[in-house]
């Protein structure tokens, strides 16, 4: 019988792609996957369901949206929320459904459980101490993550506690840069995570493969799954405002309320109408709409120190696709870039001058521009796609089962 493994997760698959191709390539290998999931997002619904067709493996999950139990869970989490908030009393369960993932889980038989983002971190280190055999994925160093305004209420002490207990006692432990991986070792010893990026599998349709109109507006291109504050966005429009050069930006996303009128506020009334706003693409589709574009926007911050450390899917699906990148200086980013240079430039994102210079250099010259775009290619086929990133899961795995 092939090997059982169970990937816990604390939201929909459309929002998780980590554990999309995580659960893929394992299925592929031969072992028998489910992944256990929360359905709190009505929008992912279908787009979770379009996923699961076909796929290698499993999907359950915890429903937050309907069925009988839905409502008790919801109501379970506001008042964590509410008791973090107004009582001071941070707790994992204000973060999700905890304890009905942690039940969930252990009905599940597994030979591995592999644990993503904070509850089903918390729900692993209860599980190691039940005897089971858990691996742990850090996407993101959630302890030292969000804006200050949004820790508010979370169980910061809790989470590192978890976070340490991992480092040191899960099968394997992985991480998506070599700076997070050493800022991760340096806090809590233990294992020192192996690298596996946040890269996509190689896209069909590359931006390289379309004629090129050196005469055409170039098209900058930034996608989240929420378009709102501590996102670089104000930056990059204060620099691009001051650029003499023809071109358009489009930002892809669930906009906060009233977010897209404030960025619009930034600009001159003349220049507001090259800034679009679209809504949420789904998974299938988003590598297709990125290639329309010339250029990927990766603005992340320098803070909270998560920021500085990862490397999000942003910029592997920009280099997969064929776009050049403009990315912020953060340790993460410059960790990918410096690779290959030519794939894009690096910007200081408080130098707003400097930063405007850069774009004017780039929307300049047509032939350089298109081999930034080659560049950022060749970048994803060498190095940073999921064909070579799924060979040190698959390795990582193989040796936790042994």
């Amino acid at each position: 019988m092939s090997a059982r493994i169970l990937i816990l997760t604390n939201g929909p698959l459309a929002r998780n792609p980590r554990v999309v191709k995580e659960a893929t390539a394992l299925g592929a290998a031969g072992y028998s996957v489910t992944v256990l999931g929360v359905r709190n997002h009505a929008a992912s619904v279908p787009l979770d369901a379009e996923l699961a067709v076909g796929a290698p493996f499993t999907h359950r999950w915890i429903d937050l949206l309907s069925g009988p139990q839905a409502w008790i869970r919801r109501a379970a989490v506001r008042l964590a929320r509410d008791a973090a908030h107004r009582l001071r009393l941070p707790s994992i369960h204000s973060l999700g459904p905890a304890s009905a993932l942690l039940r969930v889980a252990r009905a599940q038989p597994a030979d591995l459980v592999i644990v993503h983002n904070e509850i089903a971190h918390w729900a692993g280190v209860r599980l190691l101490g039940e005897g089971r055999r858990v691996a742990a994925d850090f996407e993101d160093w959630h302890s030292e993550d969000l804006l200050p305004a949004d820790r508010a209420g979370r169980p910061i002490a809790l989470i590192r506690r978890v976070e340490h207990t991992l480092l040191h006692r899960a099968a394997y432990v992985t991480t998506t840069s070599e700076a997070l991986a050493t800022g991760l070792h340096a806090r809590h010893g233990g294992h020192r995570p192996a690298v596996i990026t946040n890269s996509f599998p190689l896209q069909s349709n590359p931006r390289t493969l379309d004629p090129f109109d050196s005469n055409a507006p170039r098209s900058f291109l930034w996608f989240s799954q929420t378009t709102g504050p501590g996102r670089g966005l104000e930056f990059f429009l204060a620099a691009w405002a001051r650029v003499s050069r023809p071109s358009k930006v489009v930002l892809i996303g669930e906009v906060c309320a009233g977010y897209d009128r404030h960025l619009l506020s930034l600009l001159p009334e003349g220049l507001r109408h090259r800034l679009s706003f679209l809504p949420p693409v789904s998974p299938g589709a988003l590598p297709g709409v990125i290639a329309g574009h010339d250029i990927g926007l990766a603005l992340e911050l320098n803070e909270p120190e998560n920021k500085n450390l990862t490397a999000s899917n942003k910029i592997f699906q920009y280099l997969g696709a064929g776009l050049a990148v403009v990315a912020s200086d953060t340790a993460g980013q410059s960790e990918v870039l410096a690779r290959d240079p030519n794939a894009g430039i690096l910007v200081s994102l408080h130098d707003t001058a400097a930063f405007s210079a850069r774009l004017e250099d780039l929307l300049a010259d047509p032939a350089a521009l298109r081999a930034r775009q080659f560049a950022a290619r060749r970048l994803a086929e060498s190095r940073y796609c999921w064909e070579h990133e799924s060979l040190r899961l698959l390795e990582s795995v193989k040796r936790a089962l042994s």
